[in-house]
């Protein structure tokens, strides 16, 4: 299905069914974008909203993972794509890093 795997910019959200989180994954990561992902779970408890988000957040091919949310972004913590997604960092000491560079300079003054 297109809307899954092309870059939408819009108020437009693909929802697919899904048998296990390992399903999921494997139809996520089957895209050439990588920017963000959103992960929508009904666990019951903290400790599987935890489990549920480790492995998202470890095995996703993103710059960014969300889980039960999609609203909020950190200026502390890098914004960033992989795949054929953003365009190096932005956000954070790492999008100042990569807009800046340090220079030396070393000068003799005659006292």
């Amino acid at each position: 299905m297109e809307i899954m795997t092309a870059k939408t910019f819009g108020p437009v959200i693909g929802i697919q069914k899904v048998s296990s989180d390992e399903e999921a994954l494997m139809l996520m990561n089957d895209s050439p974008y990588g920017l963000t992902a959103s992960v929508w779970t009904n666990a019951k408890d903290n400790a599987e909203s935890q489990k549920a988000f480790e492995f998202f957040a470890e095995e996703l091919e993103t710059g960014t993972v969300f889980l039960n949310r999609c609203d909020y972004l950190d200026p502390a913590l890098a914004w960033t794509g992989v795949k054929n997604s953003g365009r190096g960092v932005s956000l954070s000491k790492f999008g100042y890093d990569q807009l800046t560079r340090a220079k030396s300079v070393h000068m003799k003054i005659q006292t």
